[in-house]
């Protein structure tokens, strides 16, 4: 499931965010006839003319200009997870459930358990300030952007195989409190994912500032969300959130084939964007809880144990690519499909 989160991250960074402006049928017979030189005679035209009586098959449907139905229904979708996710908040927050949450239980926690959430929660701090700062620097860089800005399917499955590497190599290293190996791969995924997403800073610094800031809110309104309600009430949710994962990755890959100029194009595209930013809130409701679970019911680590511990990095991991995920998306709602909409 991560190497999945980390191919949705590459490909909507690379798809093409280019939409151009549907244009109707009305449109197109009026610049026509304009087109046409005046005459003093000029035969009747007969009303069956210009009108095509053939049905059209499904591949002209799907390759028709776009038009705004598909982006439509994705913000309707995001605007009724955003209300239900603040309704939730509300309920939670000020008391109204029977059960308790886990911001209720933390007064109970021992010593042991806050130090491994406070562990986890500044290891996620660091992956975004590692992040940040490689993605400035390669933006500095004219020969790393050229190459992380070239759309070829090469270059981007070689960088998603570098990516699902260093995570693959980072959760198989044994955490250790000091500096280590794990530390380093640590540091070096954190940094790759930072160059992956460098391109966005041809967008501007202050659109990526807001998308920062929003992400932020997200991200935070979702934490507090997760840590007020019961603690094991989105714990459930892990298999319909694996299958929209799948679905946001079958889009994602056709964005690359199919331009959002066409219906199909755009319909994935805002499964992606939209979809995406749905289903990224989700995994971080389920991977925030999932945090505080582990760390309430993981072994403490002794040298009699010979079992898997706690692992702040690994842990920290995934609420890390949720959050970048939802960077992603709002920086390609705030850019406004490229349109030029800012």
């Amino acid at each position: 499931m991560m190497a999945a989160r980390l191919a949705v991250c590459q490909f909507t960074r690379s798809s093409n965010l280019l939409r151009v402006k549907p244009t109707t049928w009305g449109e197109i017979r009026v610049s026509k006839l304009a087109s046409q030189p005046k005459t003093a005679f000029r035969r009747k035209p007969n009303m069956k003319e210009g009108f095509d009586t053939r049905s059209k098959s499904l591949k002209e449907i799907l390759m028709e200009p776009a038009g705004e139905t598909a982006f439509v229904i994705g913000k309707g979708a995001l605007a009724g997870a955003s209300a239900f996710g603040l309704g939730a908040l509300c309920y939670y927050g000020i008391g109204l459930s029977n059960e308790l949450g886990a911001i209720d239980k933390a007064v109970m926690w021992p010593q042991y358990v806050r130090q491994r959430i406070r562990t986890t929660y500044l290891y996620f701090g660091a992956s975004l300030g590692i992040t940040a700062a490689s993605a400035m620097a390669t933006s500095k860089s004219v020969t790393i952007m050229r190459f992380m800005t070239r759309n070829s399917l090469m270059s981007t499955m070689g960088i998603l195989a570098a990516l699902v590497a260093t995570g693959m190599v980072l959760h198989s290293i044994p955490y250790t409190d000091t500096f280590g190996t794990k530390q380093i791969v640590w540091i070096a995924h954190s940094s790759l994912i930072g160059t992956i997403i460098a391109p966005l800073c041809f967008l501007g610094g202050p659109l990526m500032m807001r998308a920062a800031w929003y992400t932020a809110g997200v991200v935070g309104g979702l934490s507090l969300l997760a840590a007020c309600a019961p603690s094991e009430k989105f714990l459930h949710v892990g298999g319909p959130l694996a299958m929209g994962l799948g679905v946001i990755f079958v889009s994602s890959i056709g964005t690359f084939f199919f331009p959002a100029s066409t219906a199909l194009g755009a319909g994935l595209y805002s499964m992606s964007i939209y979809g995406g930013l749905v289903v990224f809130g989700g995994f971080l409701l389920y991977d925030t809880q999932r945090i505080i679970k582990m760390a309430e019911w993981s072994p403490e680590w002794s040298p009699a144990y010979s079992g898997q511990s706690y692992d702040p990095i690994n842990a920290s991991t995934s609420i890390y690519m949720d959050t970048i995920n939802i960077f992603i998306r709002i920086v390609h709602i705030l850019a406004g499909g490229g349109n030029g909409r800012r």
